[in-house]
């Protein structure tokens, strides 16, 4: 994996969520960090989109398939619960406390995420198309509209 050059469309300070935009469970997912995210400090990203497919490229990562989220931090990149969970970290309120699960072995937090996100479709079902932004939910997505990006 390429961990020393940013990803493209991706700046130094950027935090970007990578989601599985045809997923029912991954938009919801969506949704909740649009209402909790205040402070604006995620970016969201399709893996369907060219962007999401770019990000996908510069880590080496498949992109036919998509079994984890990915939260991309400048040029680091972070999955599965690790990424869950520096998420929540920066939300607002009593979610962030949900960090703390961070003290169960990495191991035993990832094989339960992967045991969600591998029968995601089946458990939550998917989208005939990827979720669409809407109009107050500008600079939100890659691509967006920030001057410079």
């Amino acid at each position: 994996m390429n961990m020393a050059a940013l990803p493209p469309g991706v700046r130094a300070e950027d935090r970007v969520v990578l989601f599985d935009g045809v997923c029912r469970l991954c938009a919801g997912w969506v949704r909740f960090l649009l209402r909790h995210d205040r402070e604006r400090r995620f970016l969201l990203c399709s893996v369907q989109s060219a962007e999401g497919q770019a990000i996908l490229q510069h880590f080496g990562l498949p992109t036919d398939r998509f079994d984890s989220m990915l939260l991309v931090e400048g040029p680091h990149a972070h999955y599965r619960s690790d990424a869950f969970l520096r998420i929540v970290r920066d939300l607002p309120g009593a979610w962030r406390l949900l960090a703390g699960l961070r003290v169960i072995p990495r191991p035993l937090r990832d094989w339960c995420y992967e045991r969600i996100a591998l029968n995601r479709y089946r458990l939550f079902g998917r989208n005939a198309q990827c979720l669409l932004p809407m109009p107050e939910h500008a600079g939100r997505f890659l691509p967006n509209d920030r001057e410079g990006g």
